[in-house]
């Protein structure tokens, strides 16, 4: 199992192909589901002015933003699907930030441990 945001319920929400065809994702034209998003991949992201942009780089960025915002790598490994928590561990990038947070708090319990006691 691999757990949908919000966001993305609401989507599937409005394509509004619940209960009419086996597949969520189908053609208007055809009627037949999707068996690849290619093409509208590579137009979504020109329109964007993405064109180097991979799905791949999306994961990468929703691993991270999961990690820098305190989540743990074994949430992250369970959100994407991962077997083995090494390959969640090169998706993982921490930001400065989060690593410089990490590094004051453990100064700040060390310069607690450090203080006389009361």
């Amino acid at each position: 199992m691999v757990p949908l945001t919000e966001a993305a319920l609401r989507v599937l929400d409005e394509i509004g192909t619940e209960g009419q065809h086996q597949y969520v994702f189908v053609n208007t034209k055809t009627g037949k589901h999707y068996t690849h998003i290619r093409h509208t991949w590579i137009r979504l992201r020109n329109k964007a002015g993405l064109p180097w942009l991979r799905l791949h780089d999306l994961r990468h960025t929703f691993a991270s933003m999961l990690v820098n915002s305190g989540q743990s790598l074994y949430a992250v490994q369970q959100c994407l699907g991962h077997a083995d928590s090494r390959v969640t561990q090169r998706y993982a990038h921490l930001s400065a930030q989060s690593l410089q947070d990490a590094a004051n708090c453990a100064s700040e319990k060390i310069t607690a441990a450090m203080a006389p006691a009361e």
